[in-house]
């Protein structure tokens, strides 16, 4: 209940066909700040209260990083689906796991990658779908602030999942290779910055700036197309998707020191405004209503785990790239 806790509470409290009916947190005086906002919902230190609960269908994990795997594993095995805050697991062998016993129960396990549900990303996502942007060169993010600084995780397990998340689906593809390279200058052995690289099977490359030692405050996803262009920018208020006409001009000869490119329209495509948490927190009831897998389900969280698992080897290793194996390789 301690940091997104409470947004995740506000929503699924107020959906239709959803009610809160219970809240935990290890710490009483958190539970605390929040009785007065749920008077109808049970507040209780014991997780085991939840699952005991035979009324309750659904478990949303909100607590710290290295605790999700274990959590979920605990909510599917006494029957209840879940939601997980992002990442499913710390190692991809327990992200791995957390999925098949969801799948073993017909459970729906959900983890809260936020931005495949952004409305705005939804756009770039269509887009790229109807086939606007022509064949995909390569995609890049940028993630950047000043602070939040962390001690128990780096750049690149706080914010990569966001960024990663987002490039696996726009791709569609399973990466078969990823680098990434960082420094740590603030705190010894945590990286403050970190550039990472996604290689996909079609030859599409993806490219990660994440940061928060950096005086520019970014939330962007930029896909570059051999026909167009189109940029996702999460700090704009009401731009928050560019559509630009820009490319190469093909050649209509074999000589010319140049390449000709082209500069045309800017398209700037109407967004909902439709606060993101509140889709994602619909898309989960929704699934567990229907038993439909939803977007982000287990196994989606599961590669995201795997690319920051090999990504931090790279990290460990100069940057040297690291194959992805497949799932049968990884059992």
């Amino acid at each position: 209940m301690n940091y997104w806790g409470p947004n995740l509470a506000r929503n699924f409290a107020r959906l239709d066909g959803s009610s809160l009916s219970w809240c935990c947190d290890l710490d009483e005086a958190v539970l605390d700040r929040h009785r007065s906002a749920y008077p109808a919902t049970g507040f209780t230190t014991r997780m085991d209260d939840l699952l005991e609960d035979p009324g309750t269908d659904a478990v949303v994990i909100a607590t710290s990083v290295p605790t999700h795997a274990a959590l979920a594993k605990r909510a599917l095995e006494a029957g209840k689906h879940v939601f997980v805050e992002k990442p499913l697991a710390l190692r991809a062998a327990d992200a791995r796991e957390v999925a098949a016993i969801a799948q073993d129960r017909g459970l729906i396990c959900m983890v809260d990658h936020l931005l495949v549900y952004h409305p705005g990303l939804q756009k770039v996502k269509q887009i790229i779908d109807d086939g606007l942007l022509g064949e995909v060169f390569y995609l890049y993010g940028n993630r950047q602030n000043l602070g939040i600084v962390r001690a128990d995780e780096n750049a690149l397990w706080s914010l990569g999942p966001h960024d990663i998340s987002v490039m696996l689906w726009l791709v569609g593809e399973r990466p078969t290779e990823v680098s990434a390279s960082g420094e740590s200058y603030l705190q010894n052995g945590v990286e403050d910055v970190v550039f990472g690289r996604i290689r996909f099977p079609s030859g599409v490359l993806g490219h990660l700036h994440l940061s928060w030692l950096d005086p520019h405050k970014m939330r962007k996803m930029t896909v570059i197309g051999r026909d167009k262009m189109v940029v996702f920018d999460d700090m704009e208020t009401e731009r928050k998707v560019t559509l630009y006409d820009k490319g190469p001009v093909p050649r209509t000869e074999t000589y010319g020191e140049y390449i000709q490119v082209r500069s045309g329209d800017i398209h700037i495509p109407k967004v909902p405004g439709v606060e993101p948490l509140k889709v994602v927190c619909q898309e989960f009831t929704q699934a567990v209503r229907t038993g439909t897998p939803p977007l982000a389900d287990g196994r989606a969280g599961t590669v995201v785990v795997e690319v920051l698992e090999a990504m931090t080897e790279s990290l460990r290793s100069a940057g040297a790239p690291i194959a992805l194996t497949s799932p049968e390789d990884a059992r």
